[in-house]
């Protein structure tokens, strides 16, 4: 929940347990909320149900986009970048779209090129490698955001490890 549509995360894991996630925990200050749910509903139903639960709490318009835990193991095993020479997690990013991008919306964006930095669109996310450091480069969520209009949120590598671990420590929701 960045810039001006802030949630206290206390709040936020509360306003979840109140839809039943009664196991949500946040991990910063940024909207990640790890859950487990046993509702019978789907990811979409989860995200809209979400969405429209925070729009008329707070009166914020924003995408919910959720990713299961086997989601965000095989991010692992599909970054494209993890044999770059030098490999550095803190110059990782990945950046979550809340659908999978036509080929019409990826043809707006494949051929940028911003060396050093690269990134590949993998189904709904978009890998980020900057070798240099975030803090000069144009790849960032607003920019794919504008060129796709497609929303999508962004976490780095060592974030996204950090959430995995604690969705695998979970216990699973029963069926």
């Amino acid at each position: 929940m960045a810039g001006h549509n802030k949630i206290k995360m206390t709040d936020l894991a509360d306003l979840y347990k109140e839809l039943g996630f009664n196991d949500a925990e946040t991990f910063i200050q940024s909207g990640n909320v790890i859950f487990t749910s046993s509702s019978g509903m789907s990811v979409l139903d989860i995200s809209i149900s979400l969405e429209e639960t925070i729009r008329q709490k707070y009166n914020f318009n924003i995408p919910v986009i959720i990713r299961t835990t086997a989601e965000m193991q095989k991010l692992m095993q599909l970054n494209p970048f993890l044999a770059e020479d030098n490999f550095d997690p803190s110059k990782m990013a990945v950046i979550f779209l809340c659908e999978q991008p036509s080929e019409a919306q990826i043809q707006k964006v494949i051929n940028i090129d911003y060396p050093p930095d690269k990134f590949k669109i993998i189904g709904s996310e978009i890998f980020i490698y900057c070798p240099n450091g975030f803090g000069r480069t144009k790849l960032y969520t607003n920019f794919f955001e504008n060129k796709m209009k497609i929303k999508g949120t962004g976490r780095n590598w060592n974030t996204i490890n950090k959430i995995l671990e604690i969705a695998e420590n979970k216990k699973p929701a029963l069926s």
